[in-house]
C-alpha cells in the first residue's frame, strides 16, 4: 500500500483516478470493513485503483484536544490493517485550521477532482464535510453529477440491532468485554509500539517486562492475558498491564508486558500486543509487595486461561 501526503503532486502520485472513501477509520472495524469491501468491488470493476483518505489528527482531536475519546490505534496500525484489508493507497489529509475552514465547493474541487482524481466515492450513511459541516450526501450527488464521479453511500451496518461504530467499540474496551470488542471488530483487539527502555522496576521484583509507551490515553485499561507477536515471537502467551502504575508513580500512560516463559532481550523490538481475556482491574497496592503477589497471582490466572483455551503458557 502507497501512503501519500501533502496535497502537492497529490494528482500524479493517484495516477489515472480511484475509487475513494474517507473518514477516521478508527479500529478498522465492521462497519468500516463494509465500507471498504464496496470499496475493493468498485475499484476491480472500474480497474482503478482504491484509496482512502482520512485524517490526521483526527478531527475531534484538533477540536476538543482535552476531551477527545481515546484512539483505538496508532496510524501506523491503522495504516497496517488497511493495507491487510486490500487498499491500494492510503492518502492523510493534515486536519488544521485551513482544512477545518474550507468550504464543501473547494473540498470536491480542490481535494476530491483536482487532487485525488476521484472517479467514484463511497461513503458512510453519517458523513459529513465542509465548513460547518455543510457537505452531506446529497450535495456529493449534486456534486458528482457535475464533476463526472460517482457516489453511493453503504447502509448501517448493525449488531444486535445497534449500529456498529468506533464508540461501542470504544464502550466494550472500558468495560473489559473483549469478546463484545472481538464481534465488532471482526478480530481481537490489539496494540503494538516499539519496547522502549523504562525504570526496570519490574526486573528489581523479579517480573520483567516490555514497555510500550503510550502517547495517548488508551481505550482499556486493567491487567489482561495476551500473546505477543514480533521478531522472534509467535502467539506467545503474557499478562499485560495497561494503565498509569498508580502504585509506582501515576503518571504516564503505558503497556507492560511480562512474557510467560522467556528468556531474552525484547529493548527495540516492535511487538504486537493482543487482549485475549480481561483478568483485573488496574490496582494502587500499599507496598511493592503486595504488587508482586498480585502480579504472581495474575500469573496463575492467565497460565489457567491459556490451559483452558487450549493455548501453551
Amino acid at each position: 500500500m502507497e501512503l501519500l501526503r501533502g496535497v502537492h503532486n497529490l494528482r500524479s502520485a493517484a495516477g489515472a483516478g480511484c475509487v475513494a472513501t474517507i473518514g477516521n477509520f478508527d479500529g478498522v472495524h465492521r462497519g468500516h470493513q463494509q465500507i471498504l469491501q464496496r470499496v475493493q468491488q468498485q475499484a476491480t470493476t472500474l480497474g482503478l485503483r482504491s484509496l482512502v483518505m482520512l485524517f490526521e489528527p483526527q478531527p475531534a482531536e484538533f477540536f476538543r484536544p482535552d476531551q477527545a475519546p481515546p484512539r483505538l490505534m496508532s496510524l501506523r496500525d491503522k495504516a497496517r490493517t488497511l493495507a491487510a484489508q486490500g487498499v491500494d493507497q492510503l492518502y492523510c489529509a493534515g486536519f488544521d485550521e485551513a482544512f477545518r475552514s474550507q468550504s464543501a465547493a473547494a473540498f470536491v474541487a480542490d481535494l476530491l477532482v483536482d487532487g485525488l482524481g476521484c472517479r467514484y466515492l463511497v461513503v458512510g450513511d453519517d458523513f459529513r464535510f465542509g465548513a460547518g459541516r455543510e457537505g452531506d450526501f446529497a450535495y456529493l450527488q449534486r456534486a458528482g453529477e457535475q464533476w463526472g464521479f460517482g457516489v453511493e453511500d453503504t447502509p448501517t451496518c448493525e449488531l444486535d440491532g445497534r449500529r456498529v461504530s468506533s464508540t461501542w467499540v470504544r464502550e466494550a474496551l472500558a468495560a473489559g468485554d473483549l469478546a463484545l470488542a472481538e464481534r465488532l471488530l471482526g478480530r481481537r483487539y490489539a496494540i503494538s509500539g516499539r519496547v522502549r527502555h523504562g525504570d526496570k522496576i519490574g526486573r528489581t521484583l523479579g517480573v520483567p517486562t516490555a514497555n510500550l509507551l503510550l502517547r495517548r490515553p488508551p481505550a482499556l485499561t486493567g491487567v489482561y492475558a495476551v500473546t505477543v507477536n514480533g521478531p522472534g515471537l509467535k502467539q506467545h502467551p503474557g499478562v499485560a498491564s495497561v494503565g498509569t502504575r498508580p502504585t509506582v508513580d501515576g503518571r504516564d500512560w503505558r503497556l507492560e508486558v511480562h512474557l510467560l516463559d522467556y528468556q531474552g532481550d525484547l529493548y527495540g523490538r516492535h511487538l504486537d500486543v493482543t487482549f485475549c481475556h480481561y483478568l483485573r482491574p488496574e490496582l494502587k497496592f500499599d507496598t511493592l509487595p503486595a504488587l508482586t503477589a498480585a502480579m504472581q497471582q495474575d500469573f496463575v490466572h492467565a497460565r489457567a486461561w491459556f490451559a483452558a483455551a487450549g493455548l501453551s503458557s
